[in-house]
């Protein structure tokens, strides 16, 4: 049976003054939080020779969306790891149809972070040798190809809050299924790969979170890597029983899932709230961005060196 509890904390000091560009500003203000979140798991993580941090990195949209996980985010973790012991640092994804892995972790801004905590980037897709796994998923065997470094390492995922463009909330165990490109059947794949790769630890950014529009939800959650994503789901108004994913992963059970507010402002992660301006998760239309959206995202990006990404590239 899976854990049915999940801890939530609030992104101290994110509701102040909007969006923050400086990554530095906004790791400084989530490590209070993160760090409270993951003190349930010391001894698991202290004990971790090599910990690999999956973050959502599909596509490389600016963080201020909600559409990827915030690198602030996982620069809190490594930060909270690194002070906790000696172990390897990865960070790791996989590289898409649409985009490859490190221009992905590029255009985010991870190459700096990953020089400060001296974590090394891995791409689950094309760089890793692999163990072909099989896992029982409702009554049948599943097979799961497993990357050498989910296989071998102590597994922290950090998915974003906001849904895919199938519906279903995106979550951690579809962030883990990614690794494998071979899969028919996603749903069933994203639970083999949880209960394969088995994280210590799933660490939902709903710092800020993506429905109809982003929204600064300035709420973190960490629990097992079903649970949260049940928390996710509900979040975007998506019940259990309508994703497959979740349905099969909590076809043992909890019934329900416990929240357990922890750390200064945790009070204040008003989970009806974040429901209701998230408006029920529908991403943006797809097709060429208004002219004056790609001025402005350029002028942003020169201003404060950011990177222009590419969906931005080709616009004129």
């Amino acid at each position: 049976m899976t854990d049915d509890r999940v801890r939530v904390a609030a992104g101290t000091g994110l509701d102040h003054g909007g969006w923050r560009p400086d990554v530095d500003a906004r790791m400084a203000v989530l490590e209070p939080p993160i760090r409270r979140l993951l003190d349930a798991n010391t001894e698991a993580l202290t004990e971790a020779d090599r910990i690999t941090l999956v973050p959502d990195v599909h596509y490389p949209f600016h963080p201020s969306t909600g559409m990827v996980t915030d690198p602030a985010v996982v620069g809190a973790i490594a930060s909270y790891l690194r002070s906790r012991g000696d172990a390897d640092l990865v960070v790791a994804g996989a590289s898409g149809e649409r985009i490859e892995f490190d221009r992905t972790l590029a255009y985010l801004g991870y190459p700096e972070l990953l020089e400060r905590f001296d974590a090394e980037p891995v791409d689950l897709v094309r760089d890793e040798p692999r163990t072909n796994e099989i896992v029982c998923v409702d009554g049948r065997s599943v097979p799961f190809s497993v990357p050498a470094t989910l296989g071998e390492s102590t597994v922290i995922v950090v998915p974003t809050l906001r849904p895919t463009e199938e519906g279903p909330v995106a979550g951690g165990m579809r962030t883990l299924a990614a690794a494998d490109e071979r899969t028919v059947d996603p749903d069933v794949t994203a639970v083999a790969a949880t209960r394969v790769v088995d994280p210590v630890l799933s660490v939902l950014d709903a710092t800020t979170a993506y429905g109809s529009d982003p929204h600064a939800a300035n709420a973190i959650f960490a629990g097992s890597t079903p649970s949260v994503d049940a928390v996710g789901a509900s979040l975007l108004e998506r019940e259990i029983e309508d994703d497959r994913a979740l349905e099969l992963a909590f076809e043992d059970g909890p019934e329900t899932i416990t929240l357990e507010r922890v750390g200064a402002g945790a009070d204040r992660v008003d989970v009806e709230d974040i429901r209701e301006r998230l408006g029920g998760g529908e991403l943006p239309p797809t097709g060429t961005m208004h002219p004056a959206v790609t001025a402005a995202y350029r002028l942003y990006a020169t201003v404060g060196r950011d990177a222009v990404p590419p969906q931005i590239e080709g616009e004129q």
